[in-house]
């Protein structure tokens, strides 16, 4: 159960893919020294410990991100925060119920578009997919120094197969209202807004938000470790001046 310091929405942090709760560490605890409560989420299929954990699937994500998000409403509806390969799961939540949260931030990502899916060719055969070597990584390691990429290595997990091949299925145009943040880190806001009304398939959704404020904080894709404390500063700000 969380325990409320402050008045102030509890902050519910997801990290993208191979990536636990733990990945949020440092940010976690600079948010609390700033007397926010935060819940850092584990989505199914990304627990070491599970042995079921290579079935999961990105309707499996969303139930149990949905679970978090309602555990983590006393008093108001959260913040709710998405790294990279979370914001699959953040879209279906908010398009069940764009009333559960009262921002979402998206983290070097954005929305998903309907009928979008992180990689619809991988086979079916393919169970889980390994982080890729980082030579082979589209993401940019800007900002990782040896100990942090080792460390990495060391803990991510594969992701499900069936979370990378699941499209998002979305209907509810309301998704849409809900008062977005996007802190861009591995290319700027206005690079990023470019390829949105250009229609790339990875962004094309931003163009369609009505509430958005856009915050850049340049480093590479993982700015929980390059960047903690601005990131932590970003997202307790996000919103703050609207």
């Amino acid at each position: 159960m969380t325990t409320h310091t402050s008045t102030a929405p509890t902050i519910v942090l997801v990290p993208g893919h191979w990536l636990g709760s733990w990945a949020w560490d440092a940010v976690a605890d600079e948010l609390r020294s700033r007397g926010r409560d935060v819940v850092a989420v584990t989505l199914p299929g990304l627990d070491p410990d599970d042995p079921q954990r290579s079935s999961a699937t990105l309707t499996m994500q969303a139930d149990a991100l949905a679970a978090a998000v309602q555990a983590a409403s006393e008093g108001s509806p959260p913040v709710l925060v998405a790294h990279s390969g979370a914001g699959a799961p953040t879209s279906i939540v908010l398009d069940r119920d764009p009333t559960s949260v009262t921002r979402v931030v998206y983290v070097d990502s954005g929305p998903s578009g309907d009928g979008s899916a992180f990689d619809a060719t991988l086979p079916a055969d393919v169970t889980e997919l390994p982080l890729p070597a980082y030579d082979d990584l589209v993401a940019s390691l800007d900002g990782l120094d040896d100990e942090q990429l080792r460390t990495f290595r060391e803990r991510a997990v594969p992701e499900p197969g069936g979370v990378v091949r699941e499209p998002v299925e979305l209907s509810n145009d309301a998704r849409r209202d809900v008062p977005t943040t996007i802190i861009a880190s591995s290319y700027p806001s206005d690079v990023l807004m470019r390829m949105a009304r250009e229609g790339n398939p990875m962004m094309a959704e931003v163009a369609e938000l009505r509430d958005l404020e856009l915050v850049d904080l340049p480093t590479g894709h993982w700015p929980m470790w390059s960047r903690p404390r601005e990131l932590a500063a970003a997202i307790a700000d996000a919103g703050a001046t609207r």
